[in-house]
């Protein structure tokens, strides 16, 4: 079988790591980075040992699946060429701007039998893995992404940078869309919102509080669910899952018995894991774990958290 071509859009600080990443796949030939820098495309693809290109048309007809790195402004544009040219996309979240692009992505991949895949990487992480084996039925999701300032992230919200994570992984846990929701934020250092927080509420009645933030001291990333007669506990930065569960005995003062267990991960590279996934679902011809529905999904309460901020902010 041939090698399955592929290309890298957008030559930034991530998408440098998506072509390491294909580059050291089996069976997968990267043929170029694209970036209008040509700078930065070249660094790049010499890193990797493949060509540089500063206009993504070069590519049309040469490759099969394509990861599009570039600013999320121009992810609408860039993935519609390359469905349109019967390429498969796996596109960095946010998936587009608006619901519109995302809509139009989806029924053009739907209707020439096209793969999306959304970079949701938290998906791929062995915690968030592991948390959706213990979780079962979630009542109340408490989830704290919280990051020091980087300025390359200036270009989007807290919301749609490192929020938008955390609303994907309590879709993925409570396994349903989101109903209501109420959201409170400012913007402090940049003219976009840089610290919110957002109260979701879930068809199927789970609730959840999400708090955000590009201006901590310290990274702190946690997630904490409680269902009945359990609660799970994730901090992602030490790479650890608390689970207690009611041992079904009760203690001297007659309150319920748990048992605890508490378990490490070793450190994962969840971005080779995302792309050799879609790479497995472009040769297999099998819907990826984050479709483009999906990432609609997502996108779609981070608009709408970035509404009721922007509501209250001009009460």
């Amino acid at each position: 079988m041939a090698d399955l071509r592929t290309a890298v859009i957008g030559a930034g600080y991530l998408g440098r790591f998506h072509a390491q990443k294909y580059a050291t796949l089996p069976g997968v030939s990267l043929v170029g980075v694209v970036d209008v820098d040509s700078v930065a495309a070249g660094a790049v693809a010499r890193e990797v040992g493949t060509e540089a290109f500063t206009d993504h048309r070069e590519l049309l007809g040469r490759v099969d699946a394509v990861s599009v790195v570039a600013p999320t402004p121009l992810h609408h544009a860039i993935s519609r060429d390359f469905l349109a040219a019967g390429c498969d996309v796996l596109i960095e979240k946010p998936m587009t701007t608006t619901l519109a692009q995302a809509d139009e992505l989806i029924e053009m991949a739907e209707s020439r039998g096209l793969i999306i895949q959304v970079g949701h990487l938290e998906r791929f992480n062995p915690a968030v893995i592991a948390l959706r084996r213990a979780v079962s039925r979630p009542r109340f999701i408490e989830a704290r992404r919280l990051s020091t300032f980087k300025p390359r992230a200036v270009g989007v919200s807290v919301i749609l940078d490192l929020m938008i994570h955390d609303i994907d992984i309590v879709a993925a846990l409570s396994g349903s869309t989101v109903r209501r929701v109420e959201a409170g934020g400012a913007c402090v250092l940049t003219d976009r919102v840089d610290v919110a927080g957002a109260f979701l509420e879930m068809e199927n009645g789970c609730v959840a509080s999400l708090t955000a933030s590009r201006l901590a001291p310290e990274d702190q990333r946690e997630i904490r669910v409680y269902e009945k007669d359990a609660f799970v506990e994730v901090d992602f930065i030490h790479r650890k899952i608390t689970v207690e569960r009611n041992s079904g005995k009760a203690g001297e003062d007659g309150m319920p018995g748990t048992a605890r267990d508490v378990n490490t991960f070793d450190q994962a590279d969840a971005l080779a894991d995302e792309i050799a996934a879609f790479v497995h679902s472009v040769k297999n011809r099998e819907a990826p774990e984050v479709t483009g529905v999906v990432g609609r999904q997502a996108l779609a309460a981070a608009i709408a958290v970035a509404e009721k901020i922007e509501k209250g902010a001009g009460r």
